[in-house]
């Protein structure tokens, strides 16, 4: 576990020098989002249980899987978090979660969205939110951060209730 939490620490790192960040320059490239506008076209995938990945991720870095495995570990901690890339609006995300999984079926089976692989604010932000919440942070107080560093210079927040 302590090494899953340093490869997303490296990971969200990593990803938020690459990402979107909150200034004049980037924030106008980002309202765009272009790869959103085919968010139809996101891929899903079903696999037997949340501890085997889909085939589209196959190809990716091994830092990405993780994030993948470590959403399906905290579904109820990412339910509460908004995403601020554009896919409320586009993909109809309700939350982070839905970046990367689309529906937990009753049997354990898990429908993968492979949006989260095109996008690295939805990394970005999912990997803070666990990072976060594995250091003891509370999800309220996760959320008032995230709240806080995307309100401006990024897409509207997906409709995630209030905590």
């Amino acid at each position: 576990m302590k090494k899953s939490i340093i490869l997303l620490g490296i990971l969200a790192t990593s990803i938020g020098l690459s990402a979107c960040s909150n200034n004049a320059t980037t924030s106008s490239a980002h309202s765009g989002h272009e790869h959103h506008k085919a968010a139809v076209a996101d891929i899903r995938e079903e696999t037997p249980r949340a501890d085997v990945l889909p085939q589209f991720l196959k190809n990716q870095p091994k830092d990405m899987k993780l994030v993948y495995l470590s959403v399906a570990k905290n579904r109820e901690l990412l339910e509460k978090i908004p995403c601020y890339c554009g896919c409320g609006m586009e993909a109809n995300h309700k939350n982070s979660y839905d970046c990367f999984i689309f529906k937990n079926k009753r049997n354990g089976a898990v429908v993968w969205n492979d949006h989260g692989t095109k996008c690295g604010l939805c990394i970005e932000i999912a990997a803070k939110a666990m990072l976060d919440y594995n250091r003891g942070k509370s999800i309220k107080d996760i959320r008032k951060d995230i709240d806080e560093k995307y309100k401006e210079g990024y897409a509207q927040p997906t409709p995630t209730p209030s905590l």
